[in-house]
This record gives C-alpha cells, sequence and structure tokens, in this order.
C-alpha cells in the first residue's frame, strides 16, 4: 500500500466530508502504517521508511513538528510528557502556509478561531473564549480588548516558533485563562559563520513584502553572535481605499559569557499605518429586518480615517548551567506599545429603499480619535533540574516573576456628534469632511501589577508513569480611574493560589494516556455598563486524553476531552458604554460550562510528506442553558500538508483547508431581539515551492482558492473574510 497516495486523496476530499475526522482517528491508531520502524535512533542513524530515507538533518528542519517545548510547566518536555493539548507552529510551516502574522498563525492553529471586528482588529477565541493570554519568550503581557495595540499583527519573520496551550495555563501566565496561552519564541543568533537570506514577496491587490535575516560572529571564536531582522511590507487590500504599511526590525546578541553561562541582550520595534480602516463594518439589516448583502469590498470608513501603531521591546535572558543538569534563567523586558486611530463606525439599520439612516433614533456616522500608550515591565527567574528521590529519577523547577503594566488612553470626539452618513448604498467615504474634534480628554489610566511565586515538580511514580504537580501564587493588584478625582480612584487586589496536577502513564513506547487539573483564576479587563471593572473569573478545567509518537517525535498525535467550569464570566450585554467612545459594556455570568473534544495529527507521515491536521468540537453555556459567544463556530476542522515529489525533489507541492459549521448572533434588530446567522463553510488554500539551487526558491500561494464568500465577524454589522487571492515568493539564502 502507498501510504503517500491514500494521504493526497484524504486531503483532496477534505471540502467534502468532515469524515475525515474519523479516518485520520484511525490511521493515527495504526502507528505500524506510518512508521515501520518504532525505535528510538541515534543522531546518526538513518532508518528507511517505505523506502524512504528519515533521518536528515536537513529533513527534520522541514518538519511540522517540534521535538521539546517548556511551554506549559516550563520543563523541558516532549510534546507526549505534556498533560494538556499544545499546538506548535514550527518555522517550516510558517513559511509554507505564508502565516506572515500572529493573526495568521492563530487563524490556522487547531481549536482557535478568529473574529474581525474589523479591518485593523482580530480577537481571538479557543473553547468558547477569548484569549488574552499572550506571551513573549514566557513573559506575558495582559489583553484589554477594547483597544487595538496591534499585538496580533506582530510579524513572525523575528519569531522560531509559535506556542499554543489550549485549556488554562494558569502554572504559566499567573492568570488561568480557560481558551489558551500563546508564547512566541524569538530566533537568537546561533550562527559562528556569517549566514542570512533574503524574501521579497508580491502579491493580489498589490502586496509587497521585503525581509533580510543577517547573523555574524562578533568575535573571532564565535563566542558573541549577533543577528539583525528587517523588513518592510505595503499593499492595498480588497476593501476599498484600504492601504497598509508596516516595517519591522529586530537585533540581538547571544554571548557565551563562560562554558557555563550565556547571554542574550536584544531589541524589536515595529510600526504599521493603516488608512481608511473600517470601525466595525457594513450594517447587517435593513430597517425593515431584512438582510443587507454588500460588495465585499465595500468601506464604511471615511477617507481621513487612519489607525497606526508602534511597539518596542528591550529584552535580556541570562542563562546559567550548573553540574548535573541544572540550569537558572532571568529573563527581563521592557515594552512600549502606543496606538493612535482616528476613527468613524456607522450604527444602525438603514432604510431598504433609499439608504438613510433615521437620525431621531441617533442612527448615523460617530466618530472617534483615539490615543493609548501601554508600558510593561517584568522579569522572571526560575531554576530547574532533576534530582533523585527513592531510587528515581525526577524534575523540578521554581521561580518567581513580577510585572508592572501603565495604561494611558485619551480620546476626542466631533464636536457635532452624530455625523450624516447619507445614502449607505451610494457612500463612497468622500462625503465625511473630517469634522471638528473637541480637545483631548484623559478617558482611562491605570496601573496593574501583577507579583507570582511558582513551582512544579515531574516525579517519576514508576517507568510509565509520571506524575506533575505544580503550584503558583499570584497577587494582582490595579490601580484604575486615575484619571478622576480623587474620591473616585479605585484600587483592586486580589491573590489566589492556582494548582495544577497532571497525570502521565506509557502504555507503551508510542502511546500515552493523560489527565489534568487546574484552577482559573482570572482578572477581568471588561467593564460593566458603569465603566467598572468586573469581579475576577475563576472556576476549574479539567482534560484527559491520549497522545501518539512516532519516530522520536517528528509524528505526534493528541485526542483530549475536556470541561471547564466558571463563575463571573465576562458576558456581552450589548450595550455601550456611556461616553466611551462606542465600547461594549459587559456582565458577569455564573454557572457556565465549556466542554468537547479536540484532536490533533502533526508531523512527517513520511520523509516526503508532512501534514497537520486537526479538530475541535465544543459546547459552552451559562447556568441558564444559553450559549456563550455563539458567533464562535462549535464545530472546526484545519488541515494543511507539503509533499516533495520523490521523482523530481525540488518541487514541493501541498494546501489545505479550514472548514466550520454554522454560527449565530442573538442581536437587538430594529424590531426587537432577533437571531443572525451564518451557515458552515470551508476555505481552501494550495501552495508549490521550486528549489531551483542549493540557495534560492520561488514560492506561489493562492489562497481561497474557491472565492468563498463568508462573514469573518456577525452580528448588528458585518465584516466579510478575504476573497480569493495568491502571493509570490522568492528567497535566496547564503
Amino acid at each position: 500500500m502507498s501510504f503517500t497516495h491514500h494521504a493526497g486523496e484524504n486531503a483532496r476530499s477534505f471540502a467534502a466530508t468532515p469524515s475525515l475526522l474519523a479516518a485520520c482517528i484511525a490511521l493515527a491508531l495504526t502507528p505500524s502504517a506510518v512508521f515501520a520502524d518504532q525505535t528510538t535512533p541515534s543522531a546518526d542513524d538513518t532508518v528507511v521508511v517505505e523506502g524512504t530515507a528519515l533521518s536528515t538533518a536537513d529533513s527534520q528542519a522541514q518538519d511540522y513538528s517540534v521535538k521539546t517545548t517548556t511551554t506549559g510547566t516550563k520543563l523541558l518536555l516532549v510534546p507526549r510528557d505534556i498533560p494538556q493539548s499544545v499546538s506548535v507552529v514550527s518555522q517550516q510551516r510558517m513559511q509554507d502556509q505564508q502565516l506572515n502574522t500572529i493573526e495568521q498563525v492563530l487563524d490556522n492553529t487547531i481549536g482557535v478561531s478568529a473574529s474581525r471586528i474589523d479591518t485593523h482588529r482580530t480577537n481571538f477565541y479557543a473553547r468558547g473564549f477569548f484569549v488574552s493570554n499572550f506571551a513573549y519568550e514566557d513573559m506575558p503581557t495582559f489583553l484589554d480588548n477594547r483597544w487595538n495595540f496591534g499585538d496580533t499583527a506582530g510579524d513572525t519573520a523575528i519569531y522560531d516558533k509559535i506556542e499554543v496551550v489550549r485549556g488554562a495555563a494558569g502554572l504559566m501566565s499567573g492568570t488561568g485563562n480557560p481558551s489558551a496561552y500563546v508564547n512566541m519564541v524569538r530566533k537568537h543568533a546561533d550562527s559562528k559563520d556569517f549566514k542570512g537570506s533574503a524574501t521579497a514577496t508580491y502579491g493580489s491587490w498589490d502586496n509587497q513584502r521585503y525581509v533580510l535575516d543577517l547573523q555574524a560572529p562578533l568575535t573571532e571564536s564565535g563566542n558573541v553572535r549577533g543577528r539583525v531582522i528587517t523588513g518592510y511590507q505595503d499593499k492595498d487590500s480588497w476593501i476599498e481605499r484600504n492601504h497598509y504599511r508596516k516595517k519591522f526590525i529586530t537585533g540581538v546578541v547571544d554571548a557565551d559569557l563562560t562554558d557555563s553561562t550565556s547571554l542574550s541582550l536584544g531589541y524589536d520595534y515595529q510600526e504599521s499605518e493603516d488608512d481608511s480602516p473600517t470601525w466595525g463594518g457594513f450594517p447587517s439589516l435593513y430597517s425593515d429586518g431584512s438582510r443587507t448583502h454588500f460588495r465585499r469590498g465595500f468601506n464604511t470608513a471615511a477617507d481621513w480615517a487612519y489607525a497606526n501603531t508602534d511597539s518596542s521591546k528591550v529584552f535580556a535572558n541570562l542563562t546559567q548551567r550548573f553540574a548535573d543538569g541544572w540550569e537558572a534563567k532571568v529573563n527581563a523586558m521592557h515594552a512600549e506599545t502606543n496606538f493612535d486611530s482616528k476613527l468613524m463606525y456607522i450604527d444602525g439599520f438603514p432604510d431598504k429603499t433609499t439608504g438613510l439612516y433615521n437620525a431621531s433614533l441617533f442612527q448615523g456616522a460617530w466618530g472617534g480619535w483615539n490615543r493609548g500608550e501601554r508600558k510593561q515591565d517584568s522579569v522572571d527567574a526560575f531554576v530547574r533540574g532533576g534530582y533523585d528521590l527513592l531510587g528515581r529519577q525526577h524534575e523540578v523547577m521554581f521561580g518567581g516573576s513580577y510585572s508592572r503594566q501603565r495604561n494611558n488612553y485619551d480620546n476626542s470626539f466631533p464636536v457635532a456628534g452624530l455625523m450624516d452618513a447619507g445614502d449607505i448604498h451610494g457612500y463612497n467615504g468622500k462625503t465625511l469632511a473630517d469634522p471638528a474634534w473637541s480637545p483631548w480628554t484623559l478617558y482611562q489610566r491605570d496601573v496593574i501589577r501583577q507579583k507570582s511565586l511558582y513551582a512544579a515538580t515531574r516525579i517519576s511514580l514508576a517507568d510509565p508513569l509520571h506524575l506533575i504537580l505544580g503550584a503558583r501564587y499570584t497577587e494582582w493588584s490595579a490601580k484604575y480611574n486615575l484619571e478622576r478625582k480623587p474620591d473616585e480612584i479605585r484600587n483592586s487586589k486580589f491573590d489566589d493560589v492556582t494548582p495544577y496536577a497532571g497525570l502521565i502513564y506509557d502504555i507503551d513506547d508510542t502511546w500515552s494516556v493523560y489527565g489534568s487539573y487546574t484552577s482559573i483564576f482570572e482578572p477581568s479587563s471588561q467593564r460593566d455598563i458603569n465603566s467598572e471593572f468586573l469581579e475576577p473569573t475563576t472556576g476549574k478545567s479539567y482534560e484527559a486524553g491520549i497522545k501518539g509518537d512516532w519516530y522520536n517525535t517528528r509524528l505526534t498525535a493528541t485526542l483530549a476531552v475536556f470541561r471547564t467550569e466558571q463563575d463571573h464570566v465576562a458576558v456581552s450585554t450589548g450595550e455601550y458604554i456611556p461616553n466611551s467612545g462606542g465600547q461594549t459594556a459587559y456582565k458577569s455570568v455564573n454557572g457556565t460550562v465549556s466542554k468537547g473534544v479536540e484532536f490533533e495529527l502533526n508531523g512527517a507521515l513520511t520523509d516526503n510528506l508532512q501534514l497537520t491536521f486537526g479538530a475541535s468540537r465544543f459546547m459552552a453555556e451559562d447556568g441558564d442553558g444559553i450559549a456563550i459567544n455563539p458567533e464562535q463556530a462549535r464545530t472546526t476542522m484545519k488541515l494543511f500538508t507539503r509533499y516533495q515529489l520523490p521523482m523530481l525533489p525540488a518541487l514541493s507541492v501541498g494546501g489545505g483547508a479550514r472548514w466550520q459549521n454554522k454560527s449565530w448572533q442573538d442581536i437587538k434588530g430594529p424590531s426587537g431581539n432577533m437571531r443572525i446567522t451564518q451557515s458552515g463553510y470551508t476555505v481552501v488554500d494550495l501552495f508549490t515551492r521550486y528549489q531551483a539551487s542549493k540557495n534560492f526558491a520561488i514560492q506561489a500561494n493562492l489562497n481561497n482558492v474557491f472565492d468563498k464568500e463568508y462573514y469573518d465577524y456577525l452580528g448588528t454589522y458585518g465584516v466579510y473574510g478575504a476573497p480569493r487571492n495568491f502571493s509570490v515568493s522568492a528567497s535566496y539564502s547564503f
């Protein structure tokens, strides 16, 4: 049987039938069909699998799988030994799929779904809840999804891999958000020889992107090395009049101070300019309650609208290695992020015939000019290593962290208030002149501090049985309303101990079963109708599953079931906070439960075929049985493959698909409460790369091959997903 042939057939049939999940699970349960030799090879071994040599460093560098990671526990483990669902998006996969931003990576990660609020803001959800835990080499940042600091627009050219732990990860972040924990791992100067690469890309809507990556030794011995990565992007959009520019640079110096001491110092900077970005989208309904259908390129922004962001980070990592494999690490980061956005949104439901809004109901165009600054100082220090107890070898890590985040927001509004957008059918962004704006006022100023102590140990109970126990003490405090009078300044302070427990049992050399538990403690960034912070979310998270690992972790599989119970969950009320520039008010809901199942198969099926495939199904309801965030599809599947032709090794072909089922949103329509829905859909992508020489390669990507029309956001307004588009890139390495 030619396994590669059948895998290709499965990939082609993905869009046609979700039953591929069952086939892939069955395949994963038959490891002998994938690899003939299940022994663990040495670094110099060459193992033949169905006639294909599988062990060169070059082929493994092109794998979608990653052998080890510290995400989830800070213990260096293979994915099979982590008692949670973990996805690691490798550098090779980012290259194949042209995943050039954090947003694109998460949109293609199993179990994560995107909610594109408008052209320049995207929120992500996992297991039914908002993903707020973003970290840079395990230095977490506290995100507030009301403001756009451009976090998800970060360029992936500077990252080696992106790690995603689904479910609560309070041991890592202190706040046990039950959705996911996203960790960005930077590239470092790891070459003692001068080397580099240059890449140029051109694509749909005049998309131009250029990236240069250089590294070299800074001393004759190579014990001090430097690396610089810089890039520029300039593009239009399928959204009319929308134009985007981005530039970024990062520099890092890695030094081996002694045989056992290493230091890394770095800086990265990114800025972007977005012309005529939308604030929200087009109206979903007419005043008679019927659905609208605007062209995909329709832009509700005014010509004078813009959204600019910039971010800079200074970071340092010090590692001291000791005898017997022990090591101590100290990580520090200072980050400053700013945004400046002058925007306009059109609110309400226009008349189907005239296209006009009802000004007496305060429907029409509203403007908001907002500026924000976020400064963060973080330090994290920990020690990890092995120890002997009762004749067995175990591992332990312990440490502490501190972070301070200062947030400042100013705003201004059109002096005239509501503006007349005219006939929405003929709107072109030019009819509304840039209005007179009110003086700047301080909207919000707050300081958030987080102090933590944490520890975890991996105990070998028996050869096939390991127990991971850990806990994190977190003290979270905030001073907010600092822009108000002294007697209106609010202080919040919470502390909590987040326990963590995981049990892993090795059935054999390939399969393990696991179970894990952790508690949830998450201070909320959402505010109620009075603009006050909601109470912290609390709860419990359970997960159990089975993991497979073939050929020294070149291929991995996970099948997991999970259940999350929470109180004080922030849920949108559908109302706006007064004098907030259109920010949504939230309320706390108790008794919420999210439960479901996830599957992922990732890595080398053969030396020529790389694949990542997974599916997620969840249900999330509050204590009254009402769905939480129903606009997030309950069932999703994602697939991507790369196949290197044996008869023409220089040529690789591949592609994939993303499918989701029906989603809906209950909104306040023109005649009261109503439900707006979207049917399930599939988006198919293709790619090919030709390695013309050892140093030069050409790649082409075609996305949304069948030009599927769908919504990226569905509510009182709609935002379309990207239509069919292409990109062609050329890269030269030296």
